[in-house]
């Protein structure tokens, strides 16, 4: 099992990603649960079916599956952190609903143990935006899925977070030094800290390489049909409660904390100034967040040969 430092998912699921408040956790829990509700429904699950849940994470989503359908539904739960499935796995003891799960340690674009043709749905919630090879992992939920059998997904798109970092340097490179606000250059460094901010960074950057017209092109490549994808942007009240909460979060499982930025990058002078600049927009009530989470539906061809589908011509979608 790795040890906590190394498991970078299980540190931010757990941890990080509401910075141990139980405010913000439970804020964060209700998030979970939109997103994964809103995958259910597009999965469209019947009694009998077998589900896979790729990047289990805590287990929401095939735990609320089961809810819905109830007790002939299977669900197998993969995930490449041991420590996530452990807690899924006590998760579903506690909910008297061990029988029906199945757990698998392995990543999104190698599903080992998982036999060709034999699962009816594959669901993903935030997954394929760590993964560096998206297409050959949409490949792998063509192979597992039965002819006929739908993927579901819900995608975090970051690309506008990294374009804005981007922006943020060019700018700074642009002006001559002393023309700009002294906030503008600790704002960058925090923003890059987290998110690519130069082309070639963004190319290299899994969470970043890729837009919601991407992953239906990706899809439509791996030999899925019947695509049917939908972006949701949302401004939302800002969930964070407290100052101290911003400093120990991030907005991804890749992104160090505010915290370990100030303290490695910035000097005590600057910590003040960023401190003193952000605190009252981080404390104001009437701040908001955006969240853009991409939908995407699919189903793998009935009866069509998986080499047949490698070499159907793909028509790009611009």
């Amino acid at each position: 099992m790795e040890d906590r430092e190394s498991d970078v998912w299980s540190e931010w699921l757990l941890h990080r990603k509401h910075a141990d408040d139980p405010q913000w956790e439970r804020a964060v829990q209700q998030n979970f649960e939109r997103y994964a509700d809103r995958v259910l429904e597009n999965a469209h699950l019947s009694p009998g079916m077998q589900l896979l849940d790729v990047g289990t994470g805590d287990g929401v989503v095939g735990f609320r599956a089961i809810h819905r359908v109830g007790s002939t539904l299977r669900v197998q739960m993969t995930d490449i952190s041991e420590r996530m499935l452990r807690h899924a796995e006590q998760r579903a003891v506690e909910l008297g609903i061990r029988g029906q799960c199945t757990f698998i340690r392995c990543g999104a674009d190698r599903l080992e143990g998982i036999a060709d043709g034999t699962v009816d749905v594959v669901t993903t919630r935030a997954v394929l935006a760590y993964v560096a090879d998206k297409e050959a992992a949409l490949r792998e939920f063509l192979r597992v899925l039965r002819p006929g059998g739908r993927v579901s997904l819900a995608e975090p798109i970051f690309q506008d977070d990294a374009f804005a970092a981007r922006a943020l340097k060019k700018l700074l490179e642009s002006r001559p030094a002393g023309t700009l606000d002294r906030f503008m250059p600790l704002l960058h460094r925090w923003k890059s800290a987290q998110f690519p901010d130069t082309d070639e960074k963004i190319r290299s950057s899994p969470i970043a390489n890729y837009s919601e017209r991407d992953l239906i092109r990706l899809a439509q490549a791996a030999g899925f049909e019947k695509l049917h994808m939908e972006l949701h942007i949302d401004i939302i009240p800002s969930p964070i409660p407290n100052w101290q909460a911003f400093l120990e979060s991030s907005p991804h499982p890749l992104a160090p904390p505010l915290s370990l930025i100030l303290a490695e990058q910035f000097s005590a002078e600057e910590r003040q100034l960023f401190e003193s600049t952000m605190r009252p927009v981080v404390e104001n009530p009437r701040t908001v967040t955006t969240d853009r989470m991409a939908y995407l539906v699919a189903r793998k061809p009935a009866g069509q040969p998986l080499e047949a589908m490698a070499a159907a011509p793909v028509k790009r979608l611009d």
